[in-house]
């Protein structure tokens, strides 16, 4: 499935990045396995995360991490990357808006 490889060619995956299939170049190779191809199903409904499509499929995240290198290197995703920590809501901003849902 992997080919013996442990880690991506071209980048790591965090659990949360956000996967959307993307409309393979007519060039592209069509995807080299069965994995693969269910990897880009799953991706083709709506946009996922890498953990939701391990659970998904039912394989390792380190598996799948290393499928999904394969497709991007292929043209066949894109990936969506998490907030920086620095554009996230400030902690105390939303201890005031649980407060005020408690109010409630």
């Amino acid at each position: 499935m992997t080919a013996g490889r442990a880690r991506p060619t071209s980048e790591s995956f965090d659990l949360i990045a956000l996967i959307h299939a993307a409309e393979a170049p007519e060039e592209a190779p069509p995807p080299p396995g069965p994995e693969h191809a269910a990897i880009l199903s799953l991706c083709r409904v709506a946009s996922r995360s890498v953990a939701d499509i391990a659970a998904d499929s039912d394989l390792p995240v380190g598996v799948v991490r290393v499928l999904l290198g394969d497709l991007l290197d292929a043209g066949h995703i894109t990936v969506g990357r998490p907030p920086a920590p620095a554009r996230l809501p400030d902690e105390n901003v939303l201890r005031e808006v649980i407060d005020g849902l408690r109010a409630l």
